[in-house]
């Protein structure tokens, strides 16, 4: 176990690695920036703002030294206003960049440590988020998003696993077919679909829920169905297909010929081995939720971490970008470790060290 996991270990310091750097790469190698959507600037101020954030360095030197921007409250720059010819760089003064009270000018290589930046857990800020840093961004945006999974992931279970035993073991007759075809529809309809749906039914015909919010179990209930219905028809399908081919194994048969009761035979012999491709699925798929989902983020204007997904590409945002890639690889990465841990308990006859 501990070889398994100190290779685990390895292979996710790589991966991380390969993921940040192809990451870094394309977002700054695709025409445009994060400040190209704005008002066309003057060129001097252009030119000081991809100072203020480095974006006039070499790509490699944004990869390996990146700090961020200068901080406008440090007491060394030097303060200078202008009169009306304009501003004349003192002695020792690369760029200036501008600020409520004057301008503070700085030094080119004034604050930069190499090194630093995401390798010491600083993502540094956000380029479209004005007094944000993607550390504060996260951080105040996952724990919604995933309490908001963790509702989903229950409801996801509950439903999937209940109707894919039943599915199996009522093969062929009219409740596997229902069940069958209603996990289609769950997979084939848009979760946007879906949630229209229930919004007119429980919340204006029937009104049980409120449309939309965060603070309550009322608020997390609706939307927590509806991210998790999808991912209850695939573990539905999952668990039906595992459970027919446990339940044609000799072992069964046996236990069923010693006498056991149906309802033991199943939950005790048949399930553990039936949910294993459950148990490979739920790996990316509680990373998918726990990251947010930006539709039914948005429907119910909650404010977790899905539409950072998203904004982060469409802005250019390369530090939120950043961010939140090495989440979802930090997440699905680990998932799956767990996923393989749980192969152990449910399956005696698997090996990690054979790896």
């Amino acid at each position: 176990m501990l070889r398994f996991l100190l290779r685990r270990l390895l292979w996710f310091a790589i991966t991380l690695f390969v993921v940040m750097s192809v990451s870094f790469f394309l977002m700054r190698s695709v025409k445009g920036g994060p400040f190209d959507h704005d008002r066309v600037l003057p060129e001097a101020i252009e030119k000081n703002i991809k100072r203020k954030y480095h974006l006039d360095w070499p790509m490699w030197k944004q990869f390996l030294q990146y700090t961020g921007p200068f901080n406008l409250d440090d007491k060394r720059p030097r303060w200078f206003r202008s009169g009306d010819d304009g501003f004349e760089l003192a002695e020792g003064v690369d760029f200036f960049v501008s600020d409520d009270d004057g301008f503070a000018f700085f030094k080119a290589d004034q604050g930069v440590k190499p090194f630093t930046g995401v390798l010491s857990g600083d993502l540094g800020p956000s380029f479209r988020y004005k007094d944000w840093n993607v550390n504060q961004i996260i951080a105040q945006s996952l724990p919604i998003s995933a309490l908001l999974g963790i509702v989903a992931m229950m409801w996801a279970l509950a439903l999937g696993v209940s109707a894919g035993i039943a599915s199996a073991l009522k093969r062929g007759s009219k409740l596997d077919l229902s069940m069958r075809l209603a996990a289609t529809g769950g997979i084939a309809l848009p979760n946007f679909v879906i949630a229209s749906f229930l919004i007119i039914l429980f919340v204006f015909m029937v009104p049980l829920f409120p449309v939309a919010g965060w603070g309550t179990l009322r608020h997390m209930i609706l939307p927590g169905f509806c991210l998790g219905l999808v991912f209850a028809a695939y573990i539905a399908r999952l668990t039906r297909t595992g459970m027919l081919e446990v339940l044609s194994q000799d072992h069964i048969r046996t236990a069923y010929a010693k006498g056991l009761a149906p309802r033991t035979v199943i939950m005790r012999h048949a399930l553990k081995g039936g949910i294993l491709p459950v148990v490979s699925y739920l790996g990316p798929a509680t990373a998918g939720i726990l990251t947010g989902s930006l539709v039914i983020e948005s429907i119910f204007f909650i404010p977790g971490t899905g539409s950072h997904f998203v904004n982060s590409a469409t802005n250019r945002d390369y530090t939120l970008s950043m961010g939140v890639t090495i989440l979802y690889t930090v997440l699905v990465y680990s998932l799956n470790t767990l996923v393989d841990l749980a192969y152990t308990f449910l399956d005696p006859r698997i090996n990690l060290e054979d790896e």
